[in-house]
């Protein structure tokens, strides 16, 4: 025992001054790249990556139990497959109710003087239009064919102006539709431009539909004309929707989605559901729920907060937090409660404008579902509904936080749904405009082991100077440390020493 003290002594003793400056330089070099590594990687991908690996990995070695189970991880939507789908995939979808950008988008734009749409969104709603409203048959007549030049241009103006060169030859349903969203400064006017092109389209829809099995031209030609008519039949019942006549509205709605079943790319429900929230009629937004709130159909905004509503309708007016918390939740409060955290976990942005923690702006023209941009979308049409509700946002403001204590850890596993795609943040911003605030979820709040490494290498590069600076103060300063460090093994030592017999010290030394 006493051969090691003194040998461990003399080793501390030969070492020179230069050891201790390299010793410090290279651990404060290993903890800088460290930390560098690890910070890159959060950027990336949003998680530690010391934290993932000892998740991941050396938590399953160690015994650790898996929260993704089959028990934990029930997928109510249907939408289980998805699992295997890389979360980095983000589909934008179109709004379904989108505003009117001459009537909407250019009067926000004139009184404010800022632009409510992205390009990036507005190419989009461009991509969209050649998809839906042309077809390679359009050079046979001429109208079609410089409509279809139309949609490309990126001018506002040359758009106009094509659309009344094409007017110039033929009623053309899809110029009167470019002229009602673009060229109309008010919903009225829209609307008679609408019923226009409802008169031509209607008379193109039935000459296609007679001709459409004479040949894959023909059919594309149909498949074409039956968009325009559906395009134009949910904005004209929007426009009822807009201009009051709800009712009206309503039956316009109802007989699109029987007339056209299989078109549900318009989601012609979500406008239907807001529209019957608008006349209370709660029994037939539950029927509407009971059809598309399938567990083989994709989720929406819409689709979940609106059952939250009408569960939370049963209770809210009544709850009281101090209550509950005294004699627990009854069961209609405990499904309230639990559909609640459904809608939040599938977006968790969407309580905070609910409750008017954040301000609104116009919704954008395309919506990434889970993301910021439906979650504007949703509380611009939705929050006189929930405001109407006696005591609903009491209930969610209450309630919704609870959700983030529900997901199992890390949040990439997902609870009720797929994993919360982390590449929302992303798209929003190309989606939302720059004068609004993206909100984000998760925080991507500095895990323990990048604030570690921060520290640890900010110690050891102040270490690495001092000792640079001042060599020999360190090296006593060292030889203190160490010979702290190793007093308590000392001292066992020597107790140890005291009770073992000299003989028997002596041959576990020699073993």
């Amino acid at each position: 025992m006493f051969g090691t003290e003194s040998s461990l002594s003399m080793f501390l003793n030969t070492l020179t001054p230069k050891f201790y400056v390299a010793l410090t330089g290279t651990s404060s070099l290993i903890s800088g790249l460290i930390l560098i590594f690890e910070w890159w990687y959060f950027r990336k991908y949003g998680t530690s990556f010391i934290e993932q690996v000892s998740v991941s990995h050396l938590r399953p070695l160690l015994g650790g139990v898996d929260s993704s189970s089959p028990s934990n991880s029930n997928t109510s939507n249907g939408d289980a497959d998805s699992n295997r789908q890389s979360v980095s995939e983000c589909k934008v979808w179109r709004n379904p109710l989108n505003l009117f950008r001459g009537a909407e988008y250019n009067r926000y734009t004139w009184v404010t003087g800022r632009e409510p749409l992205t390009y990036y969104d507005m190419n989009l709603s461009a991509q969209d239009h050649q998809t839906f409203f042309t077809c390679d048959s359009d050079h046979l007549r001429p109208a079609d064919a410089i409509m279809q030049k139309a949609w490309r241009e990126r001018n506002p103006q040359a758009r106009i102006s094509a659309a009344h060169e094409a007017l110039e030859l033929e009623d053309c349903a899809t110029a009167y539709i470019l002229l009602a969203e673009e060229e109309a400064t008010t919903i009225m006017e829209a609307e008679r431009l609408f019923k226009q092109a409802l008169k031509a389209g209607e008379g193109c829809y039935r000459r296609s539909q007679q001709l459409q099995h004479h040949g894959t031209q023909y059919e594309a030609q149909h498949r074409r004309d039956t968009n325009v008519l559906v395009y134009i039949k949910r904005r004209l019942a929007m426009c009822s929707r807009k201009l009051g006549r709800t009712r009206e509205a309503v039956k316009m709605m109802r007989d699109l989605m029987k007339e056209f079943p299989l078109l549900s790319m318009f989601n012609i429900h979500e406008n239907l559901l807001e529209s019957l929230l608008e006349l209370q009629n709660y029994a037939d937004v539950q029927a509407v729920l009971a059809k598309y709130d399938d567990i083989s159909l994709p989720k929406s905004a819409t689709i979940c907060y609106t059952a939250a509503l009408l569960k939370a309708r049963a209770v809210s007016d009544k709850f009281s937090p101090e209550a509950a918390s005294r004699r627990g939740l009854s069961t209609a409060e405990m499904n309230a409660v639990e559909a609640i955290h459904r809608a939040v976990e599938f977006n968790p942005h969407v309580p905070k404008y609910l409750l008017e923690m954040k301000s609104l702006i116009l919704p954008p023209e395309h919506i990434l579902k889970r993301g910021d941009s439906e979650a504007i979308a949703y509380a611009f049409f939705h929050l006189q509904h929930w405001k109407r509700v006696e005591g609903a946002l009491n209930l969610l403001h209450c309630t919704w936080e609870g959700t983030f204590r529900m997901i199992p850890y890390p949040l990439e596993k997902g609870h009720l749904f797929y994993p919360y795609p982390i590449c929302t943040e992303t798209a929003d911003r190309e989606l939302l405009p720059m004068f609004h605030e993206v909100s984000v979820y998760p925080k991507k709040e500095l895990p323990f082991f990048i604030l570690f490494t921060a520290g640890l290498c900010s110690f050891t590069a102040m270490l690495a100077l001092l000792t640079h600076q001042f060599p020999e103060l360190m090296g006593v300063f060292a030889k203190a440390f160490l010979s702290t460090l190793f007093a308590p093994l000392n001292f066992i030592m020597e107790k140890v020493e005291s009770i073992l017999p000299s003989s028997l010290w002596h041959q576990l030394t020699r073993i």
